[in-house]
């Protein structure tokens, strides 16, 4: 796919909405646009698939065997609709994390249940702080609902809590998003300073502490489960390190009277069947998940080793992802992404300055980062020749 086409459809999905009046004016006022142009979507327009999918930051290796014969099993229930208490699934990630049943919700992935929280805790005008440059997908729904952004710089190639905790202070923030590890950059902070972030929210704030790769971080980066405290309410998912991502299956942690009030508004049949028994087979699964965990490792370093042999720097990553800082500037980074998708290679950048001067790589099979290895030489001396 050669950059004119990427551009054109970037331009597709960002055109502005029609003037219907049935719209409310919120909506009305909002653009058409996704939060990530799909690599689904890239390949049709470019009329073929990518060579190596390693942008979405899903895991290659798979679900757990079980977990697929799970869901193997459970599509031929398929006429039926999934328990809409998610009761088996939610009693074991319960007593997977040793907590009350009453502390856990589950939704379709992480971001359906940010959209969630945001629908229940935010009206036109709520102010909330996030990271400039965090997971765009909570700022769409934040948006959505009419809240305020405010946002506040990396530091470094770090999320800032003392920051994200004074902006909150400042603003009275209903809601305060931060993830840990962080996505674009990979980076990750020690369980003591999350857990002293947690203890400086301010009163009628509620952290939203987004956990989604925290089964690939190293030990010491989550702090221990308190699920009634009200300050904070913890999101974790099956689409990383399990696997799963096509299944849409996270949940949340949470004190009981807020994990309560998602039956207000939530999709009650929004997990299917299926979804639901694969997650069920793959939380049992632990040994399948310390195998993946190892081979997200070894592809993780196989990132790094490649991205030096380019003069590239890899940062140190706690996710299925290495983030390498092409070193000058964004025209570099999205001149060496756009030659890499051209040679069918699915990559993805942060959005934002000055973390836009890296690409972003997930882990990938042997095979694929062969690939990556092979072209990286010559799509990196085209977008030197063009930036």
């Amino acid at each position: 796919m050669r950059p004119l086409l990427l551009f054109r459809v970037a331009r597709l999905l960002s055109r502005p909405m029609s003037d219907d009046p049935r719209l409310t004016p919120l909506v009305a006022s909002l653009p058409a646009s996704v939060p990530f142009v799909g690599p689904e979507t890239m390949e049709r327009a470019a009329g073929h698939a990518f060579a190596a999918r390693l942008g979405a930051n899903e895991s290659v290796f798979g679900p757990s065997p079980k977990a697929i014969a799970a869901m193997q099993q459970a599509a031929g229930e398929a006429w039926m609709y999934g328990d809409p208490e998610a009761h088996d699934l939610r009693l074991a990630i319960a007593a997977h994390h040793r907590v009350d049943p009453a502390h856990i919700m589950l939704g379709e992935g992480i971001d359906g249940l940010l959209g969630l929280i945001v629908r229940m805790t935010v009206a036109q005008g709520v102010n909330v702080v996030t990271s400039a440059g965090a997971y765009p997908t909570f700022n769409y729904h934040v948006t959505g609902f009419g809240g305020t952004l405010h946002t506040v710089s990396y530091a470094g190639d770090f999320e800032d809590p003392e920051r994200l905790i004074a902006k909150a202070k400042e603003v009275k923030a209903r809601l305060v998003y931060f993830a840990n590890p962080d996505n674009p950059m990979g980076s990750w902070h020690s369980a003591a300073t999350v857990q002293d972030m947690i203890h400086n929210v301010p009163a009628g704030a509620l952290l939203l502490l987004d956990e989604a790769y925290v089964d690939l971080a190293p030990e010491g980066t989550a702090p221990p489960l308190r699920p009634a405290d009200e300050r904070v309410i913890r999101f974790r998912t099956f689409s990383k390190a399990h696997g799963l991502a096509g299944a849409r299956v996270g949940y949340a942690i949470g004190p009981k009277d807020l994990i309560a009030a998602f039956n207000r508004v939530r999709n009650h049949f929004g997990l299917s069947r299926i979804s639901q028994a694969g997650a069920l087979a793959a939380l049992g699964d632990q040994d399948w998940l310390a195998h993946v965990q190892r081979q997200v490792g070894a592809a993780r370093d196989r990132i790094a080793a490649i991205g030096m042999e380019n003069g590239l720097t890899p940062l140190p990553s706690a996710t299925n992802f290495v983030t390498l800082d092409c070193g000058a500037g964004v025209e570099r980074a999205r001149a060496l992404l756009e030659e890499l998708v051209a040679r069918g290679i699915f990559v993805r950048m942060p959005f934002v300055a000055p973390q836009n001067r890296c690409i972003r790589i997930s882990a990938g099979q042997p095979a694929q980062l062969d690939l990556l290895a092979e072209v990286m030489p010559a799509a990196l001396a085209a977008a030197r020749a063009r930036s």
